[in-house]
């Protein structure tokens, strides 16, 4: 049983003057028989909630009822969105209002309601940074919070990868975004909309402008944009390689999950030993080297030439230096 769904559902009735079990079953995206289980749970830890047979009739609440959430600040309310992810709130300076927004929540739920939050609680943690790095520092992204909350324009010192490496902007925050433990900032500039990485921001100040988001504006829907045309970017040539068995095993600790997917669509077997042929997408000749040459012995390049005479040309200095040429 989901105590999130059975918040969900005490919020429904409690926001709305009557509602079928079919609209709840289609809103949670559960069965009719698991609403009217989920109904009856609620009745047995005590919230009053009957139904109106008929047409027209549906489940409600007895008048009057409300669940309390009491005291509850601003700071609070926001810090709720990041209640199941500690990590991200004690980057936007949230703890101590996740933690009181979390004791507050528990407190307004019926007693058995609340025993299964805290035990559901207690088996889930998510832990959003990828491995192998250590969380990146952004010492100014509670100042970022609060300007895309406030819709205030803040003047920044940033680093970015190509000359000049730092450069100010004037931007105008719309949103942000962690993707796999980093944090980003979608906001306007000079040259229209761009993605600036929070920890490459040097210095920032807000400012007396205020602006509007324009109207529309879906952060999710620009985030998948944005991504769509980072990867469109990012590989601009192809390789041809065999591979071995265990190298294929392999793939998906050494090479982004795109590699891998090519792979496994343009596999070609090569005869009775396991090796395959296949073609993958490519980044640069000096990129695609680093990240094949992980594979070791159970990779060859056959093509494009430049990168095969890459790869050889690393193995002749790993050669000489391990004393072999």
């Amino acid at each position: 049983m989901s105590a999130a769904r059975l918040l969900s559902l005490l919020l429904m009735l409690q926001s709305r003057s009557r509602v079928s079990a079919r609209g709840i079953a289609d809103e949670l995206g559960v069965s009719v028989r698991t609403a009217y289980r989920d109904l009856a749970r609620l009745q047995d830890a005590g919230v009053p909630v009957y139904a109106l047979p008929g047409r027209g009739g549906g489940y409600q609440l007895v008048d009057g009822y409300r669940t309390r959430l009491t005291g509850m600040s601003e700071g609070e309310a926001r810090a709720l969105f990041f209640a199941g992810l500690p990590g991200p709130a004690a980057d936007l300076g949230l703890t101590a209002e996740v933690t009181a927004a979390r004791l507050k929540l528990l407190a307004a739920l019926p007693a058995d309601l609340r025993e299964e939050a805290t035990r559901t609680a207690a088996v889930f943690h998510l832990d959003a940074p990828g491995w192998y790095r250590e969380p990146e520092e952004t010492p100014h992204l509670p100042l970022l919070v609060d300007a895309v909350l406030t819709r205030r324009a803040v003047d920044v010192r940033y680093r970015r990868w190509r000359a000049p490496q730092e450069v100010t902007r004037r931007l105008r925050p719309y949103g942000l975004v962690l993707k796999s433990g980093v944090w980003y900032l979608v906001a306007a500039g000079g040259s229209g909309t761009a993605t600036y990485r929070v920890a490459q921001v040097l210095d920032a100040v807000p400012s007396d402008e205020r602006f509007d988001r324009p109207e529309g504006f879906d952060l999710g829907a620009y985030w998948a944009s944005y991504l769509d045309e980072f990867r469109s970017r990012r590989y601009n040539g192809t390789a041809t390689v065999r591979l071995s068995p265990q190298g294929r095993r392999r793939l998906p600790d050494n090479v982004p999950a795109e590699v891998v997917a090519a792979v496994e669509a343009t596999a070609t077997p090569e005869g009775d030993d396991g090796w395959i042929e296949a073609v993958i997408p490519t980044e640069s000749t000096e990129h695609a080297c680093g990240e094949l040459l992980r594979l070791g012995v159970d990779v060859e390049v056959l093509a494009p030439p430049e990168l095969r005479e890459a790869m050889a040309a690393r193995v002749r200095v790993l050669s000489r230096a391990y004393g072999q040429g």
